[in-house]
């Protein structure tokens, strides 16, 4: 069973910075990808980025890319997303999901994932 659990979420000031943790566990191939999504309250999830279990290719939505930074450490199953120049905006639960497809042009779109985690809230206070 595909176990995906996220943390590191809470609250933090315009500008700081902040890790989010995902630990995945039970994924039936060693390929699969890893995204990162995003919800606030009365808009649609966004998926911001994802990374290759394979090969450590990545994807970033244009609205995190240069801000936030997704890695990986394949030993204890663990992705990151680590959250710098936060902005108010930036406010929502964060979820990550699995997927048993590679990175594609398609890796940020929610229907590409079969497996989600329960999410954790960010809040960047102005």
């Amino acid at each position: 069973e595909v176990q995906l659990v996220e943390s590191g979420g809470g609250l933090v000031q315009a500008g700081g910075s902040l890790r989010l943790s995902c630990a995945a566990s039970g994924f039936p191939f060693d390929d699969y990808l890893i995204g990162w999504f995003r919800q606030a309250p009365g808009k649609e999830r966004e998926g911001i980025s994802c990374i290759s279990s394979t090969d450590g290719s990545t994807s970033y939505a244009d609205s995190v890319k240069g801000r936030f930074t997704i890695s990986s450490d394949p030993g204890k199953n663990l992705v990151y997303l680590q959250m710098d120049s936060l902005k108010p905006e930036d406010t929502a639960v964060y979820t990550c999901a699995g997927s048993l497809g590679g990175i594609s042009r398609w890796s940020l779109l929610p229907d590409y994932y079969t497996y989600w985690g329960q999410g954790t809230q960010v809040t960047v206070s102005s």
